[in-house]
């Protein structure tokens, strides 16, 4: 998902700083789960109008940031782990289709094992 030459930027910016000695998976996935909940909080007591007044003003940048956070976690973890994120996710489409068959789920939000 994250572009080659990126994902080379990231690793870069870690190695110069001597960071990997703590990007073990445990911490690095406690860091994306923290970063996700920052990505929440954006979100947290605000209505849909008040988010798109704030998609459309300067605190935009805060919710591009907290994103950027969770995608470089998610980076570092799928990096170190010797995870294909793209390839992983179309294993999980193939196992969602399965699940979901489009013509019993359309337009429902069940689990699936609650639809009939």
């Amino acid at each position: 998902m994250i572009e080659q030459t990126v994902l080379e930027q990231l690793l870069t910016f870690r190695r110069e700083r001597d960071w990997e000695q703590f990007h073990n998976p445990k911490d690095v996935a406690i860091s994306l789960s923290i970063e996700a909940a920052e990505l929440l909080e954006w979100f947290q007591w605000r209505n849909p109008d008040e988010i798109r007044e704030m998609l459309n003003s300067d605190k935009r940048e805060q919710l591009e940031d907290e994103i950027a956070d969770v995608a470089v976690y998610l980076s570092y973890l799928c990096h170190d782990l010797g995870i294909d994120l793209n390839q992983v996710v179309k294993n999980k489409m193939a196992k969602n289709a399965a699940k979901y068959p489009k013509d019993r789920v359309k337009g429902r939000a069940d689990k699936y094992n609650e639809y009939s």
